[in-house]
């Protein structure tokens, strides 16, 4: 089951605050992507678990700054906070927005999650979604291909 925010849409999205020096999720966050998209850090997952030298021109056309650390890591440019975050931090957030509905909708906390992730992740982007998990609090039970997540929901969803 794919559970709607507070907002009531079933797609939660994570931007930078400057009045309040955070990052925000939900649509709280989205007063008009046009004008500023380059606020809101979308397609985080291309970047999470990779090194800077292993992205394509294409994987860093998004409408915000993506540089590389002196380590070769990458990092996303946060203007709205004057900061810059780690993929896995950015996929931190949004996990931890997630919990909270969750939580919501469940009526008690959410302190565990699985994880789903594209079925071409590699062992270090499966371990940053992990520690992504960990970063927001959660207790991560398993890590699942998102094709075999589906098969599952598939199994279980009454015909």
């Amino acid at each position: 089951m794919v559970i709607a925010n507070a907002e009531g849409v079933r797609t939660t999205l994570c931007s930078g605050s400057q009045q309040n020096r955070r990052a925000l999720g939900g649509r709280v966050s989205t007063p008009s992507v046009g004008a500023q998209s380059a606020q809101y850090l979308a397609n985080i997952k291309r970047f999470i678990g990779r090194r800077y030298d292993e992205l394509t021109d294409e994987s860093k056309r998004v409408p915000y700054t993506v540089r590389r650390d002196p380590e070769g890591n990458v990092r996303i440019v946060c203007p709205q906070l004057s900061r810059e975050f780690a993929p896995e931090e950015v996929a931190a957030m949004i996990l931890r927005k997630l919990a909270e509905e969750a939580s919501r909708y469940l009526g008690e906390p959410v302190t565990g999650a699985v994880i789903t992730v594209p079925a071409y992740f590699n062992d270090s982007q499966r371990q940053a979604t992990r520690d992504a998990g960990r970063i927001a609090g959660l207790e991560v039970k398993r890590i699942l291909n998102e094709p075999t997540a589906a098969s599952l929901a598939w199994a279980r969803s009454p015909r």
